[in-house]
C-alpha cells in the first residue's frame, strides 16, 4: 500500500543497487507512518461513573451514619459482655467471647444503602448465649421511615409500577427490597383499620357542627356510579373528625339514611347544625333520624344555581347581590339584602328567584350562630379541599380499585387530611352553642 504512493521511487530504483533501493523505500515507508500516526489519536475524554450522580454531601452523611450504626451495635455488644462477665471457665477465662461477625447486609435508609456488620459471640460455658442487635434486628432491610413511606407515595399517586423508580429518585439507584408488594400487603392492613374505624364509638366526644357532602368516583364497570358518602363533624373542642366515609347509591334518601342511623348507634348525639348542599337527600334522611337539628345550605353551591338560572350579562352583578346578603354584618342587613334580589330579579328571571327563595329559612340559618362561626359554617368548604386530593388520587388508579379498595383508600387519605386540620376559629364560643 505505501508503494502506491512512491511511483518515482520504484523508478528510480531499477539503475540502483537493489539493497540501497529497499533502504530508500524503508525510510519512505516510516515517514509516511510518522506523517499518519496522528490520526489514529482523538481528544475524547473518557469519564469513570458517568451514569452515577455524585453527590459527595450524601456519601458524607452515608459514610457518618454507617460509623454511628457501628459504633452503637459495638456498644450493644459491650452491654451484652458485661452482662456475662461473671462466667467464667474452669481455667479462669471469660465464658462469653467475640466470635467474629456475621456476613455483611445492607440496610435501605432514607440516605440511601449502608452496609451494616452484626459482631457475633460464643459461649465457652455450655450455657446458649446469642447476640441479637435491638437497633439492627435480624432480617431488617430497610428502616421504619423508609417503609412507611411506601403507602405514602401510593396514596400521593404513585402506582404500584412505578414505586421502583420512584424509591430510586428518593434513595438512589441503588435501592433494592423496596418492591411494591409492600402495598398490597398494606392495602389488608388497611381495610382492617377502615372496619375498626367504622365501628368506633362516638360518645366520648360532644359534637356540635358537621358538614356532609357527597363525592363521586367515576369507577369504571360498576353498573351504578358509586358515591361516597362523608361526614365531618367538629366537637365542642372545635377539632374536626371524619366521622363516615361510606358507600351510597347516589346520594339517595335511603343511602343517607343508613349512615345516619349508623351513626346514632355508634353514640354520636344530636348536632346543633348540618351544613350541606341542597340536592341530597340527606335532608330528608336528616329530618327522620335528627329532627331537632338545624340546617345550612351551602352558599358556594346556591350562588352556582342561582347563576346558572340567569343570563351570562347579568352574572357579575347578580353574584355581587348574593354575596352583599352573606356578607352582611347582621341577620337584618341580609334580610334586607335578600328582599332585594327578589325584587330586583323576579320580574325577568323568575327562576333565578325561586331558586334562591326556596331555600331562605335555610340559606340564613347560620345567622343564629356565634358571629366567629359565620365563616366556616355557611358553606361545605371544609369538606371540599380535602377531597381535591383524593379525587385526583382515585381518578388515577380507577381503572385497578375495587368500591371496597376506593374506600380504604379515602378513609387513608383522610385520615393525613385531618392532621393538618386547624380548629374551628373561635372554638371557645362552641360552648354558648352547646
Amino acid at each position: 500500500a505505501q508503494e502506491r504512493h512512491l511511483p518515482h521511487r520504484r523508478q528510480a530504483s531499477g539503475n540502483r543497487d537493489p539493497a540501497v533501493g529497499k533502504l530508500a523505500l524503508l525510510q519512505d515507508i516510516k515517514t509516511n507512518q510518522r506523517r499518519y500516526a496522528t490520526m489514529t489519536k482523538d481528544n475524547v475524554l473518557e469519564f469513570a461513573g458517568r451514569e452515577a450522580i455524585s453527590d459527595p454531601l450524601t456519601a458524607l452523611l452515608r459514610s457518618g451514619a454507617q460509623q454511628l450504626i457501628n459504633q452503637a451495635v459495638e456498644a450493644e455488644l459491650q452491654e451484652l459482655l458485661s452482662q456475662h462477665s461473671g462466667c467464667r471457665t474452669e481455667d479462669g477465662h471469660a465464658g462469653v467471647v467475640r466470635n467474629g461477625h456475621l456476613p455483611e447486609r445492607e440496610l435501605q435508609t432514607g440516605l440511601g444503602p449502608v452496609t451494616v456488620k452484626v459482631p457475633k459471640v460464643r459461649s465457652k460455658s455450655g450455657e446458649p448465649v446469642s447476640f441479637q442487635s435491638a437497633l439492627v434486628p435480624p432480617y431488617v432491610r430497610k428502616t421504619k421511615s423508609l417503609e412507611a413511606a411506601i403507602p405514602w407515595l401510593y396514596l400521593k399517586g404513585i402506582s404500584s409500577g412505578e414505586m421502583g423508580e420512584a424509591l430510586k429518585v428518593l434513595v438512589g439507584p441503588d435501592a433494592k427490597g423496596l418492591s411494591a408488594s409492600t402495598v398490597s400487603r398494606l392495602k389488608q392492613q388497611w381495610a382492617e383499620e377502615y372496619r375498626n374505624w367504622c365501628n368506633g364509638a362516638l360518645d366520648k366526644e360532644r359534637w356540635v357542627y358537621i358538614w356532609v357532602d357527597g363525592i363521586y368516583s367515576g369507577l369504571r364497570g360498576e353498573q351504578v356510579k358509586l358515591c361516597a358518602l362523608v361526614v365531618i363533624g367538629v366537637n365542642a373542642f372545635g377539632d374536626k373528625h371524619f366521622l363516615a366515609i361510606e358507600d351510597g347509591m347516589r346520594e339517595s334518601t335511603q343511602s343517607w339514611r343508613e349512615v345516619l342511623l349508623k351513626l346514632k348507634s355508634r353514640g354520636m348525639n344530636v348536632p346543633e347544625l348540618a351544613i350541606g348542599d341542597g340536592a341530597m337527600g340527606f335532608w330528608a334522611a336528616l329530618d327522620e333520624v335528627y329532627p331537632e337539628t338545624r340546617q345550612q345550605r351551602c352558599w358556594m353551591h346556591k350562588t352556582m344555581n342561582v347563576l346558572n338560572c340567569l343570563p351570562k350579562a347579568s352574572q357579575a352583578k347578580a353574584k355581587q347581590s348574593l354575596h352583599d346578603i352573606w356578607r352582611a354584618e347582621t341577620k337584618a342587613d341580609a334580610e334586607k339584602a335578600f328582599d332585594l334580589f327578589i325584587k330586583m330579579y323576579e320580574p325577568k328571571h323568575p327562576k333565578a328567584a325561586i331558586c334562591l327563595q326556596k331555600d331562605r329559612d335555610q340559606l340564613m340559618a347560620f345567622f343564629d350562630f356565634p358571629a366567629q362561626h359565620w365563616q366556616s359554617i355557611r358553606t361545605s368548604n371544609p369538606i371540599e379541599p380535602t377531597f381535591g386530593a383524593i379525587r385526583h388520587r382515585t381518578r388515577r388508579s380507577k381503572g385497578c380499585l375495587t368500591r371496597d379498595g376506593m374506600l380504604h383508600m379515602m378513609f387513608k387519605l383522610g385520615q393525613c387530611a385531618e392532621k393538618k386540620w386547624r380548629r374551628l376559629p373561635g372554638f371557645d364560643y362552641l360552648t354558648k352553642v352547646i
